[in-house]
């Protein structure tokens, strides 16, 4: 009965989205050439992305919004030639009718809060260890003791936080052992997940997806570094996740959290990226467009190779900066 009623919320979601982004497509508050990101979307709608994802696919099947080169969906039905206008959806006024605003919000109060706390955890956890404090984070969010524990299970799940002896939820410290054994996760999952998925891959996204490093390595080195975190979301998406094991997939999400959340606040801390990254990537993605796998897999392992160390280096500069000069409230720095 439970899983039922779950399916039932799940569907309502995303048939609330769909309803939605197509209103506002038809009466023109999305304009054609629109690019469409699933993330944007749920934090506007107050959703995961997963009905969103669901969503844009079905308004797809309509012709209503189509992929494109680049990451996401463009309004518009893929027919005329539009350029892609990469505006902050929540600049536009997305139009939310109140019982569809009201229907979103009546599910699991975990859901709501989750992403923003994953990102707060994540944020921080490179400069040291912090506490979280249970009855802080409820207050924070005006939420219920239970919810804060739907939230922090699920965050420890994905390896973001744990329990100490005393029973205190623990954040981090992300150092550089932990980094390498994400790392040594990453090289035992991903290439083995590119070389059973490659008969999976969309032939179609991997040309966007070689094109998009050509023109990427054609840049000066300063001009690629903003898509960096794009391209590499690309390139699991198109190239390691096509594997059909789900469990598998899940597997590399989980561990990929840290290592991206640690890869992300570096670049936000204006630590320079290595163009090399595009090189590999190109590479990798060459070798599977000739139906080389096997190959493609062994220069994964080499790009894996070379990332941990770069990540290290990184971390080494980090290792001198102070700390963030803002957290959470629920978050506490816990003095080693």
């Amino acid at each position: 009965m439970d899983e039922n009623r779950t399916r039932q919320s799940a569907q309502r979601r995303y048939e609330i989205a769909e309803d939605v982004l197509r209103t506002n497509i038809v009466e023109g508050v999305l304009a054609p050439g629109l690019v469409l990101l699933e993330g944007p979307i749920a934090e506007i709608l107050q959703i995961s992305r997963a009905p969103v994802q669901r969503a844009l696919q079905s308004l797809e099947a309509e012709g209503l919004v189509h992929r494109f080169k680049g990451r996401g969906y463009l309004v518009g039905s893929g027919r005329e030639m539009l350029e892609p206008k990469r505006i902050d959806i929540k600049s536009v006024g997305l139009r939310i009718p109140r019982h569809a605003d009201e229907a979103l919000q009546s599910r699991s109060s975990w859901e709501r809060i989750y992403n923003i706390v994953e990102r707060d955890v994540a944020g921080c956890v490179v400069f040291g260890q912090y506490r979280i404090i249970e009855i802080e984070l409820a207050n924070h969010f005006n939420v219920s003791r239970t919810v804060v524990r739907d939230v922090l299970t699920r965050l420890m799940e994905r390896g973001l936080v744990r329990k100490n002896q005393s029973s205190h939820w623990i954040a981090g410290p992300l150092t550089a052992q932990t980094v390498k054994d994400h790392f040594v996760l990453r090289r035992m999952l991903e290439p083995q997940a590119l070389v059973t998925g490659a008969a999976h891959i969309d032939r179609d996204a991997l040309t966007r997806l070689f094109n998009r490093l050509i023109e990427l390595e054609r840049r000066q080195t300063m001009d690629f570094l903003k898509d960096l975190e794009d391209i590499q979301a690309r390139f699991i998406d198109t190239c390691i996740l096509a594997n059909p094991n789900e469990r598998l997939q899940d597997l590399i999400r989980n561990n990929l959290l840290p290592v991206t959340a640690t890869e992300r606040l570096l670049g936000r801390l204006g630590l320079p990226g290595d163009p090399a990254v595009i090189t590999e990537f190109r590479l990798i993605v060459e070798l599977l467009m000739r139906g080389a796998a096997a190959a493609a897999s062994a220069m994964l392992e080499t790009h894996l190779d070379a990332a941990v160390n770069r990540t290290i280096a990184q971390m080494k500069i980090v290792a001198i900066i102070p700390g963030p000069g803002a957290t959470a409230d629920y978050l506490t720095r816990v003095l080693e």
